[in-house]
């Protein structure tokens, strides 16, 4: 289960792989085209040099024959030269025929087709890897505006870290959501609208970032498949050479000797003289021998009949800095939410007239509990299509990586953890922005005239952000110095969009999740009425699976609260 509601209103040591140079096309390299050119260039000029030379070659025949085997030879170096640019024009036009229906299909729906993490991390590896083979490959005769404009572009399109990042963000997926290689791989995810398909130079490149990273685990994974798709006859510029050569190295680090041994040979028989191979092959041959042979005392010590066969390592992924990560990916998938039917009596549905307020006399507001403790509550139809349309139309131009202030320094940084774009929207600069702040004020009696600007975010592939508190802790006490308006007392988050697949919002200090849903907005107290924070609110945006996730937020403080919400001299209530 990947979403869903609840409520009462609704139930809800070898030698290591190095890094080898990309396979290059068939067609003709740039040095062979220009040796053509220089030829053809020589030969004419050797051809008018004989002419001037010998002008009366006309008077012999036999003088004249060699000249006709001259001409031959500049005729076949001629058609070879014509044939190796119809052949790379050829390559273009494919290429043109490809990209043309790509795009045409990828610009009727962008968000919809981006929303499919196998299609952003594509656009990214070809903006950053294939137009420069493009470029390369065009650069020696296409007209000089083509290039100026590539190569005027350059500096706004992705880079290196983008397409790693993109691949760690498909990763990130694989491991949220339990899913294969081959499921994504296939592009066989829930609620997809643009199904596409991951080639085995695709796997290979996922696995070598993963290599990269020494994450041998991921490594095995999609060089397996990157394997099992060359081995189904899928043409490829990547070899079933390169894939093993890593996929035995990652699978040696994972401590299954025996599975190396078997991928070394396999190795050695498509390329016996491979050195790097055939080195890893004695090793990995001693090394069996030795745990055979140490396993063996071990049996004979202890009288136990068991087999001689060297165990395999069971395979798992590497453990990492957030220790409730098993939690939070299970609520992300729909796991181990604690809905007991005790805390679902306790959640109802209303329709609020937010305090008697005029507006909302006539035309309540409809509320809905997600939550208990803490109390998180979801107000349904609060903000229209067309102020969604707008709020995205004014965030867009200014949308900049999330940042986090760092606990120790209060310094804003980029995270890998926070994978959003944000930008910050003022009430003064558009009546819609003003209107918005308005009712979050009228419907939550607090005063957002201290409150934080609007904030918009926008997540990527595999978008995220991992466990947090929205509350300055007593560790950090000059959290919010800077603004000397207190605490972020409470949150209001507005979904601006529907998500296909995950994208939850997850407590997992309480096993609650909130799932997406288009022009509703949830709300919760991060602070204690007595003002200590209430560390049951830290919370996570799970990884959008599919889809293209819109929030926007309000982070009100405590300044300006002092009639509005009373104090308690109760610590925890």
């Amino acid at each position: 289960m990947l979403g869903g509601h609840f409520g009462r209103c609704r139930l809800r040591s070898g030698i290591s792989a190095e890094t080898r140079p990309r396979v290059t096309s068939t067609a003709p390299s740039y040095q062979a085209m220009a040796c053509i050119k220089i030829w053809c260039i020589l030969g004419l000029g050797v051809l008018v040099s004989l002419s001037r030379a010998h002008n009366d070659f006309f008077t012999s025949i036999g003088q004249m024959t060699d000249l006709l085997y001259t001409e031959k030879d500049l005729v076949t170096s001629l058609k070879d030269y014509i044939k190796a640019e119809e052949s790379k024009l050829g390559e273009i036009k494919r290429w043109a025929e490809r990209l043309d229906k790509l795009t045409e299909t990828a610009t009727k729906d962008p968000e919809g087709f981006l929303g499919h993490p196998v299609n952003a991390f594509k656009l990214m590896k070809r903006l950053n890897t294939e137009w420069l083979e493009l470029e390369n490959l065009v650069l020696k005769d296409m007209s000089d505006g083509f290039i100026s404009n590539l190569t005027s572009q350059r500096q706004h399109l992705p880079n290196d870290e983008d397409q790693t990042g993109a691949a760690k963000a498909l990763i990130r997926l694989q491991d949220t959501y339990q899913l294969d290689a081959e499921t994504i791989s296939m592009g066989n995810l829930p609620g997809v609208k643009h199904k596409t398909t991951l080639t085995a130079e695709d796997c290979y490149e996922l696995g070598k970032i993963a290599y990269t990273d020494t994450d041998y685990y991921h490594t095995e994974l999609w060089m397996e498949q990157a394997l099992k798709q060359l081995d189904a006859g899928e043409v490829s510029t990547i070899d079933k050479i390169t894939v093993l050569d890593y996929l035995s190295y990652a699978v040696y680090q994972e401590g299954d000797l025996e599975k190396a041994l078997e991928l070394t040979k396999r190795l050695l028989k498509l390329d016996p003289e491979h050195q790097r191979a055939n080195g890893n092959l004695r090793y990995f041959e001693y090394m069996m021998a030795d745990q055979k042979k140490e396993k063996s005392n071990v049996v004979q010590k202890t009288d136990e009949n068991k087999s001689g066969d060297v165990s395999k390592t069971k395979r798992e992924r590497p453990k990492d800095y957030l220790p409730e990560r098993q939690k939070y990916e299970k609520l992300c998938r729909g796991e181990g939410i604690k809905l007991t039917p005790r805390r679902q009596k306790r959640l109802f549905c209303r329709y609020s007239d937010a305090n008697r307020s005029p507006l909302y006399l006539l035309k309540p507001v409809k509320q809905q509990d997600e939550w208990d403790k803490p109390r998180i509550i979801r107000f349904i139809d609060i903000i229209s299509d067309q102020e969604i349309e707008r709020v995205k139309e004014l965030a867009k131009p200014r949308l900049r990586r999330a940042t986090i202030s760092n606990p120790i320094t209060g310094v804003l940084e980029t995270a890998h953890y926070r994978i959003s774009k944000s930008a910050w929207l003022s009430g003064y600069e558009d009546p819609v922005i003003g209107r918005i702040n308005q009712r979050i004020q009228d419907l939550t009696g607090l005063d957002v005239s201290t409150a934080e600007e609007l904030q918009v975010a926008n997540y990527g592939v595999g978008g995220q952000y991992e466990p947090h508190f929205d509350f300055g802790r007593k560790d950090e006490p000059d959290a919010f110095k800077e603004l000397g308006t207190g605490n972020r007392i409470a949150t209001w988050l507005f979904y601006m969009s529907d998500v296909a697949a995950g994208g939850a919002t997850v407590f997992p200090e309480v096993g609650a999740a909130v799932w997406p849903q288009k022009g509703t907005a949830v709300f919760w107290y991060n602070l204690f009425p007595s003002g200590e924070g209430d560390y049951s609110t830290r919370h996570a945006a799970c990884p959008v699976l599919v889809g293209n996730k819109w929030v926007s937020n309000k982070w009100i403080h405590e300044r300006g609260q002092e009639f509005r919400r009373r104090c308690n001299l109760s610590e925890f209530d």
